[in-house]
């Protein structure tokens, strides 16, 4: 039997990192522990050692991240974690691997997904200037100037609709505003 503080000495690792593990060990398959000494808890030294050992250390090849996503395909963490929120309307592919909170894609499924869903006609999916905002990932403010001083490439608004007080509300084609920011990573490379 060891205590963290054997493990920690044994193996030089932090006593916060060893905490980390015991705590996801619903997703990292950490032994659970086989008792206490005093008010310690104590893991069986082989089914430790073994784990350890065999312990996965990252996602496999070919795993990629939102992070890496948002850099590939030109996406905010917004709109990726909107995908991800309507996978059960939209079929977005099963994480194939979680580490922590962290999770991982198959890239290769990921883009075939991301390639049919793109080409889903989306006409009718109109979304407002401050959706558009964070679709793009940036502060509502900074895109409320784009409609009297629009960026190259922004889009023409597919609807406009009158408000009272003279508003206007304008919205604006999901596809557009997803080629915009396609455009936008494409130009600052």
């Amino acid at each position: 039997m060891r205590t963290r503080a054997e493990l920690m000495e044994l193996y030089g690792l932090g006593l916060s990192t060893l905490e980390k593990w015991y705590r996801e060990r619903a997703v990292n398959g950490h032994p659970e522990a086989a008792g206490t000494v005093g008010r310690q808890l104590v893991w069986d030294a082989a089914d430790w050692d073994r784990w350890y050992r065999d312990r996965p250390e990252g996602p496999a090849e070919g795993l990629v991240n939102r992070d890496e996503l948002m850099t590939r395909y030109g996406l905010s963490r917004h709109a990726l974690k909107t995908l991800w929120a309507e996978r059960e309307k939209n079929g977005h592919p099963p994480a194939a691997y979680q580490l922590g909170k962290a999770l991982y894609w198959d890239e290769a499924a990921w883009a075939v997904w991301y390639e049919g869903h793109r080409a889903v006609p989306e006409e009718s999916e109109l979304v407002t200037l401050a959706e558009a905002a964070r679709i793009l990932g940036l502060a509502q403010t900074s895109v409320t100037v784009y409609v009297k001083r629009p960026p190259a490439g922004w889009p023409e608004p597919a609807e406009e609709q009158a408000l009272a007080g003279g508003r206007v509300r304008r919205r604006y084609r999901r596809s557009d505003i997803l080629a915009y920011a396609q455009s936008r990573l494409r130009r600052s490379q």
